[in-house]
């Protein structure tokens, strides 16, 4: 977890990245602020992405017939959506609060 230098409160990890790959973080203290919930919508989308990902890949790796290509591809669009999911899961997991 990456605290905030000024009063050490958690960042939030956002569902993005910089152009060069490097994680983006949030400081704010207003779960509801324009930024906040941006990321919320982006979350959802991406999720919703990964379900859809998911139901188009199963059948083509039911399929014995389904070439190299294609199960290619449904990997690669699987691992995409796996790293987005762990990414927000990470995210929200860093959220909640200290038991």
């Amino acid at each position: 977890m990456i605290l905030d230098g000024r009063d050490g409160t958690p960042l939030r990890l956002l569902p993005w990245t910089r152009p060069d790959g490097a994680p983006c973080y949030l400081s704010t203290d207003d779960p509801y602020s324009r930024l906040s919930r941006l990321a919320d919508e982006v979350e959802a989308d991406l999720l919703d992405s990964a379900e859809f990902v998911l139901a188009e890949a199963r059948p083509l790796l039911a399929d014995e017939a389904t070439s190299e290509g294609e199960l290619r591809f449904a990997g690669v669009q699987l691992a995409a959506a796996l790293t987005d999911a762990l990414r927000i899961a990470a995210s929200r997991g860093a959220r909640l609060p200290e038991a």
